[in-house]
C-alpha cells in the first residue's frame, strides 16, 4: 500500500479535491475505519436521483446511521447538499469529508462552502515521494502517476487505462455535466491544448491549430483548471498590471494524461532529446506543485521571461520576496551555458537562492553561489526537508 503524503486531520470537516482517480476514495477509506461514517456516493445514479429531488433525505439518513462523520463522494454534482450539510454541522455538529473532482461548479453557481467551518485539502497524483523505491522517472515521463496507471504492470494496459481515462474525462466530467455547451469545439482543443503545455499560452494561434476561436479556447482552459486538470504558471512581474498583460503557462496535472490528450503515448522518451526535455520540465513542475500544497509552504509560483529571451523556469515567492529562483534541466551534466540565465538575473535577485534541479547524480555549488543539484534532493531543499522525505 502506497502511503500518501497528505495527512487529512479528523478534527473538523473538511472538503478534499482532486482530479478523478487521484485517489480521494481510497484515501477516505483508509482515513475512516469500517462503519465510522455514513458514505454518501453521488457517482450512484440511484442514490443521486433521489437526494436531487429530496436533499433534506441526507439528514433523515444520518439520523438513521447514529455515526458522527458523513462522506459525500463527488459532492459538486449536487452542491445543494451543502447548505443541509451547513445546517447539520451548525444544528447538530456532525462533521463532513465532501470530496470534488471539480470545483467550477461549486465556484460558478456561488455553492454553500461551509462559511470557512471546513478544512479544504487537495489530492494529486503519486508524487515520487509517495512511491518512494517504487518511483522510476522513465515510467513518470512515458504514462505519469495516477494510481490507477501504477496499479498496471504492462505498459500495454497502462496505454488503455490513460487513452479511457480521458475518453471518461470528456464524458463524465464535461459532457454529463454540460460545463460546455458544444463538445466538438472542446475536443478539438484538447490534443492541441496538451501540445501547448508548459509554453506561454497563445490563444489565437491555439485556436487557428484547431478550429476555434481565440475566447473559447482562453475559456476552455480555464475549464481545465476548475476541473483540476492542470494549473496556470503566471509571468512573473513586480507589477500586477503588467502581470495580467503577459501569457501564463499551463501544466496538466499529470504527464501520462498530458501525452494521452497530445495523442503521443505511443513515442517513447528518449533521453537528450528535446521532448525528453519538455517531459521532466512539466513532471519537475507537477512535483513542486503538490509538494507545495502538501507542505503548505504557500509559495507563489511563476515564470520569467524577458524580450530578449532570457528565461527562468521558476520562480517561488512568499509574501512577496523572491526565495527561489529555479531552472529545470534534464542533463546528467550541467555546464556553464546552463547557467547563463541564472547568472544574467541574479543581480536582480540578491536575496534570492539560485538552484538548478536536473539529473546529475551529484550536488554541487559553484563560486558564484548557484546550486546544482539532483532533482529529487533539491525537491526537498525547496521545501525545507531531507532528501529522502521529498
Amino acid at each position: 500500500m502506497i502511503r500518501r503524503a497528505l495527512k487529512v486531520r479528523k478534527t473538523n470537516s473538511f472538503f478534499l479535491f482532486g482530479a478523478r482517480g487521484t485517489g480521494k476514495s481510497t484515501l477516505l477509506k483508509e482515513t475512516f475505519g469500517e462503519g465510522e461514517a455514513l458514505w454518501i456516493d453521488l457517482l450512484k445514479p440511484e442514490l443521486e436521483s433521489q437526494l436531487l429531488l429530496n436533499p433534506s433525505m441526507l439528514m433523515e439518513m444520518w439520523r438513521g446511521s447514529g455515526k458522527e462523520w458523513v462522506v459525500i463522494d463527488e459532492v459538486q454534482k449536487l452542491p445543494k447538499l451543502l447548505d443541509v450539510a451547513h445546517k447539520m454541522i451548525e444544528e447538530h455538529n456532525v462533521k463532513f469529508a465532501l470530496t470534488g473532482s471539480s470545483a467550477r461548479k461549486l465556484k460558478r453557481g456561488n455553492a454553500n462552502l461551509l462559511a470557512g467551518r471546513a478544512f479544504s485539502f487537495e489530492l494529486f497524483p503519486f508524487s515520487a515521494q509517495e512511491l518512494a523505491d517504487e518511483f522510476d522517472l522513465e515510467g513518470a515521463l512515458s504514462f505519469g502517476t495516477l494510481p490507477g496507471v501504477h496499479n498496471q504492470s504492462a505498459a500495454e494496459d497502462k496505454l488503455l487505462f490513460l487513452e479511457s481515462y480521458v475518453l471518461n474525462y470528456v464524458k463524465e466530467e464535461i459532457q454529463s455535466e454540460q460545463i460546455v455547451r458544444a463538445m466538438e469545439p472542446f475536443r478539438k482543443f484538447l490534443p492541441v491544448s496538451a501540445l501547448s503545455a508548459g509554453r506561454p499560452l497563445n490563444f489565437a494561434k491555439i485556436g487557428r491549430d484547431s478550429g476555434v476561436d481565440p475566447k473559447s479556447v482562453e475559456r476552455y482552459f480555464v475549464v481545465l483548471a476548475d476541473t483540476l486538470m492542470g494549473f496556470f504558471l503566471d509571468a512573473f512581474s513586480k507589477s500586477v498590471r503588467k502581470k495580467q498583460r503577459q501569457a501564463p503557462k499551463f501544466y496538466f496535472f499529470d504527464v501520462g494524461v498530458q501525452r494521452a490528450l497530445a495523442q503521443q503515448l505511443d513515442i517513447k522518451p528518449k533521453v537528450r532529446t528535446s521532448y525528453y526535455g519538455e517531459l521532466f520540465e512539466a513532471f519537475a513542475m507537477t512535483e513542486i506543485h503538490r509538494l507545495n500544497s502538501y507542505t503548505r509552504s504557500n509559495y507563489q509560483m511563476s515564470y520569467l521571461q524577458s524580450g530578449d529571451g532570457l528565461e527562468i523556469d521558476l520562480i517561488l515567492e512568499k509574501a512577496g520576496q523572491v526565495i527561489w529562483l529555479v531552472e529545470i534541466k534534464s542533463s546528467e551534466t550541467i555546464h556553464d551555458e546552463d547557467l547563463r540565465h541564472l547568472r544574467a538575473v541574479a543581480a536582480d535577485f540578491p536575496k534570492a537562492e539560485k538552484v538548478v534541479l536536473s539529473r546529475v547524480p551529484q550536488a554541487r555549488r559553484t563560486p558564484d553561489d548557484l546550486q546544482i543539484l539532483p532533482w529529487r534532493e533539491g525537491m526537498g531543499v525547496l521545501f525545507g526537508r531531507p532528501a529522502d522525505v521529498v
